[in-house]
């Protein structure tokens, strides 16, 4: 039963295998068996690679089933199209296109069982690669606000700045009218002069200043921080919703360009064990001398074209021979002097009918 399968798989002629020898028949199932597990491996490659895409497993089988039955459909017509000739320049030139295919598919199933092969080295590249991404978007976020939380912080400063000179003035005027008083400095004269009575006025003026800079700024500062942090705030939910998008860069192409970046030689080497798998039935056919079923089925198609070419030569015949009797037949009525005498009576009478009814038209007219 499962040799009869394998047959099957492999495109033959299986009435005509039934009357060939066993070896025939292991031979073909072999070549089937070849078909149909590059089939199933097919299947097993498209599934994973439309798992990471869909993340679903049902979409990924049904698709993956898809693909494995269109390479199965390709490889079963490769082989069975190749034919045995006397020549292996012939038959290697008849299958360059079959190989050519077959190298394709072979590189398109083993790209993702290689994924799957090296998901943990593909794993850690692609960890790096997120975090560098993760890295960069803050910046680049961090770039975007830069200019409105820079000019928010100077304007900060500045207020800061005026109070603090505000400030340092106030005390300097302090002490001015209490080494004033002290008679340390100044007119250094002990007590309240009028001296001391004008420079305490320039103090207490310039601590009312203060106190209404002070509250202004601190007014104005308080916006400001309030302003800042709706700006680092902003900042932080930018950058946490870009976070998503680089947690899901896992996708197919991502773990194909992080592959990429993994040494060759691994991935080369899985790639032509495929290419080994894909090609071996097309190279079995080439490398096989030309068997019973061969021998067989070149006899049937001989016979079918020889039968052909002899139905077309003789129908030819007989459109030729056909022919030449109407045209004897036509010539023999053409002299025949009675059938003329009577198509010439009868073409008189027409002309005869075509003339008079003119003439009562005419008279019509009038």
């Amino acid at each position: 039963m499962l040799k009869q399968f394998f047959i099957l798989c492999s495109g033959a002629d299986r009435k005509l295998l039934e009357t060939c020898s066993d070896s025939e028949n292991t031979k073909f199932a072999g070549i089937g068996a070849t078909v149909f597990f590059t089939a199933v491996m097919a299947f097993i490659a498209s599934a994973y690679a439309l798992f990471t895409v869909f993340d679903s497993v049902y979409p990924a089988l049904f698709f993956g089933l898809v693909w494995g039955l269109l390479i199965f459909n390709l490889d079963r017509f490769i082989v069975s199209t190749i034919k045995k000739r006397d020549s292996f320049s012939a038959e290697f030139l008849q299958a360059t296109p079959r190989i050519m295919l077959a190298i394709i598919i072979a590189i398109v199933i083993s790209k993702p069982l290689e994924i799957k092969i090296f998901e943990k080295e593909i794993n850690t590249v692609l960890l790096k690669e997120k975090n560098a991404m993760a890295l960069n978007n803050k910046k680049e976020v961090a770039n975007y606000f830069k200019s409105d939380l820079d000019k928010n912080k100077a304007q900060t400063d500045s207020l800061k700045s005026e109070m603090i000179k505000k400030e340092k003035e106030v005390n300097a005027l302090y002490t001015t009218y209490i080494t004033e008083a002290e008679g340390t400095a100044g007119t250094k004269k002990l007590g309240k002069g009028p001296v001391f009575k004008e420079k305490i006025a320039k103090h207490d003026l310039a601590k009312a200043e203060l106190d209404v800079l002070r509250k202004t700024n601190l007014d104005k500062i308080a916006e400001l921080e309030k302003t800042a942090k709706t700006l680092q705030a902003d900042l932080d939910k930018k950058v946490a919703d870009t976070e998503p998008i680089i947690d899901g860069f896992d996708g197919l192409m991502a773990r194909i360009n992080a592959l990429n970046s993994l040494p060759w030689l691994p991935s080369f080497f899985i790639m032509l064990l495929f290419l080994a798998i894909e090609t071996s039935p097309i190279i079995a056919k080439l490398l096989s001398p030309k068997g019973e079923y061969d021998f067989k089925l070149e006899d049937l198609e001989t016979a079918l074209i020889a039968t052909i070419n002899q139905d077309k030569y003789q129908r030819e015949l007989l459109v030729k021979t056909s022919a030449s009797m109407h045209d004897k037949v036509y010539e023999d009525i053409a002299s025949d002097n009675e059938l003329f005498n009577l198509q010439r009576k009868n073409a008189k009478e027409l002309l005869e009918l075509q003339s008079n009814n003119f003439v009562e038209k005419q008279k019509n007219t009038f």
